[in-house]
């Protein structure tokens, strides 16, 4: 009898060990990607064929992104060869062309009388899902090109994607409160509580979590308590903002992987994929996920 006993101690400690080695491959099996903050700008464009950008999203295991470039034309060219696989974002930047300049129109752009006739020209083209990204801060939001960029967004029902601090996210909540606001890098550095004021104030609010302090490498336990209080709010991005971005694609898929796989499987997946689905995906796309 005593033998039997321990014949079957050592099977049920074989199976649980079986078993939890099993689950833990399981959880930590990565999951597909919508890459919520992708640009092809300048320098890219001329590093990277399109072809050769979707094989480094391709095998990152990105299905879907989210894409702004600096020019647009760097847009249209992803868009153009790959329609189901970009969801096309207008900037409203027309006068840079190498990285070099790009200081001079980030500190202008949203008082330059020419930025609104520009993106009334670039949404006659019928792609756009959204204006974005662009960056403005509180002391700087409150003109009349950006009063017009959100009733723009408005007027085409399309999402603003705003690299901004918290003050200029209320602001551009104050000029219109049914605008949809996808808040690049959730505020980069904001603090977590200010954060969740904000998602608690504007239901339409949405953070996309590159370069986001407190969740690359490794969540912290304030960024992972929000991540679990607001399970519908965030997306997951990479931002290839300058050329040798790209090249880093897959470590920052990895890195996700690894910090999407300590939070519970539904809120992993929201955030990998599912949120950004829903919110931007397009009926027929060629995005597959479980």
């Amino acid at each position: 009898m005593a033998l039997t006993c321990s014949r079957t101690a050592v099977f049920k400690s074989i199976s649980a060990a079986v078993l939890l080695t099993y689950c833990v491959a399981f959880a930590r099996e990565p999951l597909p990607l919508f890459d919520a903050h992708v640009h092809f700008s300048v320098g890219a464009t001329s590093a990277y064929t399109p072809e050769a950008a979707l094989k480094i999203l391709d095998h990152a295991g990105i299905g879907m992104a989210i894409v702004s470039s600096t020019p647009n034309d760097g847009t249209l060219l992803l868009y153009a060869a790959y329609p189901q696989r970009f969801i096309p974002f207008v900037r409203p930047y027309r006068k840079t062309r190498d990285l070099s300049s790009w200081g001079a129109e980030r500190s202008s752009w949203y008082k330059d009388p020419d930025t609104l006739p520009f993106l009334e020209q670039e949404l006659k083209r019928g792609i756009y899902h959204g204006i974005g990204e662009f960056h403005v801060d509180g002391h700087e939001v409150d003109t009349p090109v950006m009063r017009g960029l959100a009733a723009l967004a408005i007027k085409h029902e399309l999402w603003m994607m705003a690299h901004s601090d918290a003050s200029a996210i209320e602001q551009l909540f104050g000029f219109q409160p049914g605008a949809r606001i996808l808040w690049a890098h959730t505020g980069m550095v904001e603090p977590a509580a200010k954060v969740a004021e904000l998602l608690e104030r504007y239901p339409r609010l949405y953070g996309e979590l590159s370069y986001r302090s407190g969740v690359g490498n490794g969540l912290s336990d304030e960024w992972r308590s929000l991540l679990l209080r607001f399970p519908d709010r965030f997306v997951y991005g990479s931002d290839t903002w300058i050329p040798s971005r790209w090249s880093q694609v897959d470590n920052l898929t990895r890195e996700a992987q690894d910090w999407l796989a300590s939070l519970p499987p539904d809120v992993a997946r929201n955030i990998a994929y599912r949120n950004a689905q829903r919110l931007f995906g397009q009926p027929g796309s060629a995005f597959k996920a479980p």
